[in-house]
This record gives C-alpha cells, structure tokens and sequence, in this order.
C-alpha cells in the first residue's frame, strides 16, 4: 500500500522489487511443497539447498538488472508473468493428480485459487485508463487478490 501511495523512484522501485519477491516466493515454495524437498534425507537436503541458491541467484540477477542495468517496465513484467504462471500450473497439475489420486473436491482448491489469479492477472497485463480519475486496472489486480489469499491460507 505504501508503495502505491505516491510514486517516486524509490517507492516504484520498492513495489517492483517486492512484487518480484513475492512471485519468485510462491515459485520457491512451491518447487519445495510439490516436491517435498522439505523432507528426506541428505539428498534433498542439498537438492533444497541448490534449490534455494538458484531462487536468490534469479532474484538477485533480476534487481541487478532493473537497478543497474535497466530500468525495463515490460522485462519486469513479463518475469513476473512467466514466473507466476509456471508456479500456476505447478500447482494446478499437482491439485489434478491430488484429485486423480483422491477423488475429493477440497484437492481441487489449489488449482482452482491459482485460476483465479491468472484471470485477474489479466488486469495487470490488460491494463486500462483509470475509470472515473482513480480506479485502474492495476488497483482492481489488488482488489481481486484478496479473495485467493483469503481462501489460500484459510
């Protein structure tokens, strides 16, 4: 919210660090809960750790790159686009072969909140004139996050 409160270069590049941040989490977490990597012995244990080298390699490559390098509206968004969809369908094959495997509804929850963030991801993508001076198609991609966050670590 803060980032969003004024724009200045460092609250823009705060908010494009951070949204990077996160979009590479969910990917991280994700690798590690699919996975399992956050079980077993030795093997993937360094399996994790390599896992976790390459996700802050990428992270920080990426901040180098837009803070040193260029700074790239359409680069940053699409990493983040790629990013997040891959971690999208991670999750959406893993809850199909939960449910496959289960044959219970509930395993359907993860890919169901994952496709409801890929269609407000088109607000950010699809971006449009504010409506009315204020309401954009950027503030709308916030809006219609809260419900999947909501449900996700309900």
């Amino acid at each position: 919210m803060i980032f969003h409160t004024r724009d200045f270069a460092l609250t823009e590049q705060l908010d494009y660090f951070a949204a990077g941040a996160s979009v590479l989490y969910g990917l991280y977490y994700t690798a590690i809960r699919i996975f399992r990597m956050d079980q077993g012995g030795k093997k993937m244990k360094s399996i994790l750790r390599a896992w976790t080298l390459l996700c802050i390699s990428m992270y920080v490559a990426h901040v180098t790159y837009l803070k040193w390098y260029d700074w790239d509206y359409t680069y940053n968004m699409a990493a983040n686009v790629v990013v997040g969809v891959v971690h999208n369908l991670m999750w959406s094959w893993f809850s199909y072969k939960k449910y496959k495997q289960s044959g219970r509804t509930w395993a359907m929850w993860p890919g169901f909140i994952v496709a409801w963030i890929m269609v407000v991801m088109s607000l950010e993508v699809l971006d449009f004139p504010p409506l009315f001076g204020c309401l954009d198609a950027h503030s709308l991609w916030h809006l219609g996050t809260v419900g999947p966050t909501m449900v996700w670590y309900k």
